[in-house]
């Protein structure tokens, strides 16, 4: 472990490299400040309880965060603490246990708190993005507090992980209710929602070990669904369906199926079922872009003019989910991009209704299109998993197909590897190829013909 004298101008000084590192001070014993990759640094204090003598197992306690405390009063923290240490008692362990105390619906709270304070690290090593604790907050308000929220941290089994995972998967947290935003919050539970939310109580109870709240972490081992995330690609016949229901709905038009297909129908006099409708110039580009980029849908509706280089054929995104990444353009996509309608006034790509402002959503016009397109089962998200499928049935390759989706680890674009066509079996076709073709040549120089079959 590196160690320093842990002063204002030496903490000022370390910079981080990519991996966790913790400093300890060089006068006083088993006081340090724990740097992660992200930046964030929490000073700390270890040390071994007195009653252990020297086969006590050495315990560590997290004093506070660099920058709530000044590295003079962490150090007087770490004193204080090794003073009681000194005294017979065990600072850690009672820490612990006052944490212990809490109930899952409390931890919850801390949770989100401090990953809204960015110091909440995920496994790649980046703090949580303000739209992925907007799905955290959901499942949490939705599935977990309902279900596991009254219980204490210390009490929660791997059984009672079990019995969650199954209840929400059969519905037991499926409601409706009215929400201020959106008007509507419509939760249904499902094997795939059961999987995610698991993982999510996962990193909680990471936390929570990571805070002294308990030592094991109740999800692992748990047996979870599969979620049948990208589990969904469009081949060439569904693709040229989708193409025609596009060009339908930009040029003559889509029926509308139903009086509940159109935004604010209740309010409508009905009308002949085969009224046609001709969906807007931005929502068929953002849904061609969806296609030809592998974006997601995010990505797509948040794009503003300043971030599209048509010169080198770039978008070049300030921020995603995993950070900013520039996505190379193909031709059609550069095409669609410079055939989009610019609005006066409006810097966003896909423009919305509101002036100003960029499209909110696409589910209307997807809905009719996919009906259209005979899609029922083909959500949005499916068109990124069908960019990827084809990349990698091209043999471009998992590399190039992950760099090309923006993934930051390797394992998120395992999941085409079946598509991807393996070297050796390029090779063994290639040499086939040649010896068939040659054997052809024979044949065809001898009129002789060799029944395989037979031999």
């Amino acid at each position: 472990m590196p160690t320093a004298k842990l002063t204002k101008r030496t903490v000022d000084g370390l910079q981080p490299d990519g991996k966790r590192a913790i400093w300890f001070d060089t006068d006083l014993k088993g006081f340090g400040l724990k740097v992660e990759p992200s930046g964030v640094m929490t000073w700390i204090v270890e040390y071994r309880a007195v009653t252990g003598g020297r086969d006590a197992k050495k315990r560590r306690l997290t004093l506070g965060k660099h920058g709530a405390l000044t590295p003079e009063e962490a150090r007087q923290l770490a004193k204080d603490a090794l003073a009681k240490v000194h005294a017979g008692e065990d600072p850690a362990a009672a820490k612990a246990e006052r944490k212990a105390a809490k109930t899952v619906a409390e931890l919850c709270d801390d949770y989100l708190a401090d990953a809204a304070r960015g110091n909440v690290i995920t496994k790649r090593g980046a703090v949580k993005k303000a739209s992925t604790l907007v799905s955290d907050r959901g499942r949490i308000a939705r599935h977990i507090k309902p279900l596991l929220g009254n219980k204490l941290v210390r009490d929660v089994t791997r059984s009672d992980i079990d019995r969650f995972l199954r209840d929400v998967a059969n519905g037991k947290t499926a409601t409706d209710v009215k929400t201020k935003k959106r008007g509507r919050a419509i939760v249904t539970g499902g094997k795939g929602t059961a999987t995610r939310t698991v993982r999510l109580l996962g990193g909680i109870f990471s936390y929570a070990i990571e805070h002294g709240m308990r030592a094991d972490n109740p999800t692992h081992g748990v047996r979870k669904y599969a979620d049948g995330q990208g589990a969904r690609f469009l081949n060439t016949d569904e693709l040229q369906r989708l193409g025609q229901a596009l060009k339908e709905a930009e040029t003559i038009g889509l029926p509308w199926q139903t009086q509940d297909d159109r935004p604010g129908a209740k309010h409508l006099p009905k009308h002949p079922e085969n009224r046609r409708t001709i969906v807007s110039a931005h929502a068929t580009a953002a849904i061609r872009l969806l296609i030809l980029t592998g974006c997601r849908l995010g990505e797509i509706l948040s794009l503003q003019w300043r971030h599209v280089d048509i010169e080198r054929g770039l978008l070049l995104l300030p921020d995603s989910k995993t950070g900013a990444k520039p996505v190379v353009l193909s031709a059609p996509a550069l095409e669609v991009l410079v055939n989009i309608p610019r609005i006066e006034g409006c810097d966003y790509v896909i423009a919305g209704e509101r002036p100003g402002q960029p499209r909110s959503d696409l589910k209307r016009p997807w809905a009719m299109i996919r009906r259209a397109a005979e899609l029922d089962d083909v959500r949005l998200h499916d068109l990124r998993h069908t960019y990827a499928s084809h990349g990698a049935a091209a043999g471009m390759g998992l590399t190039i197909v992950g760099r090309l989706l923006g993934h930051a680890d390797v394992k998120t674009t395992n999941r085409y590897s079946h598509f991807d066509a393996d070297p050796l079996r390029r090779a063994a076709n290639a040499i086939g190829g040649a010896l068939n073709a040659a054997l052809d040549r024979s044949q065809a120089e001898t009129g002789k013909v060799i029944s395989l079959n037979k031999a």
